[in-house]
This record gives C-alpha cells, structure tokens and sequence, in this order.
C-alpha cells in the first residue's frame, strides 16, 4: 500500500496536480451540469416550478453538506495516516466511515419527513408551488442514501488519489440524469408526464447509478484501503478526527443552505421574481466554484499526504499551483458573468421581468470571484491538515457574517440590489482573514 500512494511525495507537483485535478474538474463541470439540468427544464414548466425547485435547494444542500463534510474528514484522516505510513489506521478511517454514513441516511429520512413543510411553507404562500417543492423535496431526501454512500466512496477513493475512477463514477450519474430528465417530466416515449416529480425521479436515479459503479470497481479493484467489518468500531479516536473536519466541513457546506433560506426571506418581501433570481445564481455558482472544488479535491490528499510525511516545501507548491489554477477558473467566470449575462440567464428563463434584473445580479455579485480564490483554497488547505475549525470559519465570513446583517441593512437603503452588493465585500474581507490565518499557522 505505501507504494501506491508514494506518488504523491514523489511526482513533480504541477503535473501531480494536474493529473489528479483535471478528472475531477471535467467530473465536477459535468455535475455541475447536472444541478443546472433540472432547472432548465423545470423552467418549461412555469416561474411557479422553477421557484419550487429553488426553495428546495437549501434542504438539497442540507443532506449534501453532511455526506461530503463527513466525506471530507474520512479523506483527511486516510491521507494522513497513508503518509505517516499507517495503512491499518487508513482502513480503519475508511471502514468507520461508512459506518457512519449508513446512521447519516437514516437521520436524514427522518429529517426530510419532519422539516420539509414546515420549512417550505416559509417561504411562499402559493398553494401549487408549496405542493411542488413539497413533493420534490420528500423524494430527494427520502432516497438520498444513494448520494449519501456514493459520496463516502468517493472521498475514500479521491484520498489514495484515484480520481480518475471517481470521474467515472460521477459521469455515469450525471449522464444518467440528463436523460431521465426530460423524459420523466415531459413524458417521453409513452412514459406520463411527471413535471417538478420527475426531475427528482431522475436525480436520485442518477445518484445510485454512481453508488452502483462504486460498488463495482470496489469488487473488482483494489485500491489501497480495505472497507470491512473487522476494522469497524465504535473506536472514539478515530471518530474524533473525522467529525473534528467532518463537522466543521459540513457546516460550511451548509452555510449557503442558511445563507440562501435567510436571502430568500428577505427577497421574497421584494418579490417572488428575485427568489427565482437567487435560485438561479446559486445554480450558476456551482458551474463556476464546482471546477474549483475539483482543484481543491486534488489539493486535499497530496497537501494531507505530505503533510503527514513532513514534507513542508513541497507542500508550499502544492499551494501556489493550486492558487494558479483556481484564479483562471475564477477570472474566466468573471468574464463572462460580466459579458455575457443576459445571455447566461436566457438560458434558463425566457421571462424579461428576470433577464434585466438578474443580469444586473449576476455582474455585480462576479466582482468578487477572482479574490475568492484565496479564501476557497486555504479552507480546502485547512481541512487537509485537520484544521476543520479554522476552515469553518472562513467559509462563516465568507457566506453568514458579512452577507447576512449588511444584506438586511442594504437591502433597506438599495432594495435588492443592496443584497448582491454584500456577495463580493464578503469575499474580501474573507480572503484577509484567510491569509491572517495562514501566516499564523506557520506551515
């Protein structure tokens, strides 16, 4: 096992970096797509529909943060004791880990049950958009155990570092997605037209065909870690350290959840029309930051792994190639965020009352992508080396501190305008808190 991963300490970090990022970048782009799937489509069926789906978002990213924040601390964890040459500790991690998942899909069906309406009809009064963002909603939670333990696999898989296998996985979800689709919510091929219904039908579809081809290559392949029975305990070290960035990791993946939820609120005292607008962002965001989650998913298990194994120098490049690339994904979207943004928002809505009035979101909130960078890759830096607090809290300035109270205070002198304002100030302020924090680490 301690040469499968020796790579990670001995290939030149550029193209190291390269190689294990640009499977996850195309991966993470393509599920990016996916998440924009639906809205598009839904979008054929009314503002109404597109509202239902953008309310439910926040629960969406509920259960998503859990699986990927847990997800995140069973990486950190493995890389590390894979450079301290700890193979038994690795499996250990791993196997405790889906163990932990499997109780995670249980809380949330629970949850789903409980929280959906109650939630939801905060937000919005209409009877068939409450009644489609209720529906939705029961079904993407109430069979979110296929995204669940599709994602432990593949923070399991991205820590040994095959993240090639994990685009695979990732490509046959997302594709499997955008052909249910339409399918399922306009009734293709003699199938009933399902509407808001089907295009949860065809999400959770597609997240346990992923789960299907991680079982797969599990079967057939040995990658480095062993998940079985013998290393599961209820072994409180272990579970410390994984919930010690697992917690914090999740809660900054929630961050937008309570961030959008609070927003939406604010929004809706404007109009039903700006809620649809943050909706769409939000969707948008993810085509953007999503490719940076893929640098920062190949940043975390050589940074971990190096850390482990004391190679501080290496890790210095490690950053500053993970800084490069994050900045050209960063610029290209600001870019076209300011070029292009009628055309962007067309895509989703033909409605002029949208067009005008998101486009002008749209370029105002792109003017802090490209300063992001610093805070997106020292969070992601953070969680490698087991630090999960002090990541949770750039995140915290980046998405509730700033944006929450100045959005309520804006929002009273400028409208909306006052909301999307706050995105890019957050973002600066973030990125020197990130850097204080950096300097007193002293890596």
């Amino acid at each position: 096992m301690q040469n499968k991963q020796d790579f990670m300490k001995t290939k030149p970090v550029f193209p190291l970096l390269l190689s294990m990022a640009a499977p996850m970048v195309l991966s993470m782009l393509i599920q990016s797509l996916y998440n924009i799937v639906d809205s598009i489509f839904v979008a054929r069926l009314g503002t109404e529909a597109l509202t239902a789906v953008s309310l439910v978002y926040p629960l969406q990213n509920i259960v998503l943060s859990l699986s990927v924040g847990v997800g995140v601390g069973i990486n950190s964890v493995i890389a590390r004791k894979l450079g301290e040459q700890k193979p038994e500790e690795a499996n250990k991690a791993a196997s405790i880990g889906m163990g932990l998942t499997f109780i995670h899909c249980i809380l949330i069906i629970i949850f789903g049950l409980l929280v959906t309406k109650p939630f939801l009809s905060i937000f919005t009064s209409d009877p068939q958009t409450l009644a489609w963002a209720c529906r939705y909603s029961y079904i993407v939670l109430c069979f979110s155990a296929g995204s669940l333990i599709h994602i432990c696999f593949e923070k399991i898989f991205q820590s040994v570092g095959a993240m090639f296998l994990t685009m695979i996985s990732l490509l046959v979800g997302c594709i499997t997605n955008i052909i249910l689709d339409p399918i399922l919510i306009f009734g293709l091929f003699g199938l009933p037209a399902m509407g808001v219904t089907g295009a949860a039908v065809a999400t959770v579809t597609g997240q346990f065909c992923s789960l299907f081809v991680y079982l797969i290559i599990y079967g057939r392949k040995d990658i480095g870690i062993k998940i079985s029975p013998k290393y599961f305990s209820f072994d409180k070290s272990t579970i410390v350290q994984i919930y010690s960035v697992g917690i914090p990791s999740s809660l900054m993946l929630a961050a937008p959840s309570l961030m959008s939820g609070i927003l939406n609120f604010m929004l809706a005292g404007f109009s039903d029309i700006y809620v649809a607008i943050l909706g769409i962002y939000l969707k948008l965001q993810t085509f953007l930051y999503t490719p940076a989650s893929g640098i920062v998913q190949a940043l975390r298990p050589i940074a971990g792994y190096n850390y482990g194994a004391g190679e501080k120098e290496r890790l210095h490049k490690i950053i500053r190639c993970s800084m490069l690339l994050v900045v050209a994904i960063m610029t290209a979207g600001t870019l076209a965020a300011l070029v292009f943004p009628q055309q962007i928002f067309a895509v989703f809505i033909d409605d002029p009352a949208l067009i005008g009035p998101g486009s002008m979101a749209l370029r105002i909130i792109s003017l802090g992508f490209i300063v992001s960078t610093v805070s997106v890759v020292y969070a992601g830096l953070f969680e490698a080396l087991g630090c999960g607090k002090k990541s949770l809290l750039i995140s915290l300035i980046r998405q509730i501190v700033i944006i929450i109270p100045l959005g309520f205070i804006l929002s009273r002198i400028w409208g909306p305008v006052g909301i999307w304002v706050c995105f890019p100030i957050a973002e600066f302020l973030a990125a020197g808190m990130a850097r204080v924090m950096v300097k007193k680490q002293n890596l």
